[in-house]
């Protein structure tokens, strides 16, 4: 299982601004610390820790932060409407567009999907793949 998620900024208040956006509609609070962003699921009384978390930091090295090639963070939306209501909230936060959401002929049949790159570069998938709704062949 997967613990947590990084990414790595320049500039924690474009980034706060851009994942405030759209991470608290999926569940995800945030707390900070030390500057640094931590987006976490709540954790009912007695029960262990939803994971992954997702944190968004300077570089620990004090270089400048670079987007991975190849390099993604996927988001699980509840709906189709709402993968389009965040990725237009992510694009007004300070988002650029790498792909509308819409049904991708490489994908399920289902899979509905739209790509953002962060205010750093850093590329973001926000999908849904609810069989209850229509599917790219119906």
């Amino acid at each position: 299982m997967i613990a947590y998620v990084t990414v790595g900024v320049d500039d924690i208040s474009r980034a706060k601004r851009f994942y405030s956006a759209f991470l608290p509609a999926l569940g995800y609070a945030l707390e900070e610390y030390q500057g640094d962003l931590s987006y976490v699921l709540p954790v009912a009384a007695g029960q262990a820790p939803q994971q992954p978390d997702f944190y968004v930091k300077a570089p620990f090295d004090g270089g400048p932060a670079s987007a991975g090639n190849g390099s993604m963070v996927a988001f699980q939306a509840s709906s189709q409407s709402q993968v389009r209501d965040l990725h237009a909230a992510a694009l007004a936060a300070g988002g650029t567009d790498e792909g509308q959401p819409g049904f991708r002929a490489a994908y399920g049949a289902h899979f509905y999907v739209g790509y953002l790159r962060d205010p750093q570069g850093n590329k973001i998938a926000l999908f849904s793949s609810n069989p209850d709704e229509p599917g790219r062949d119906g």
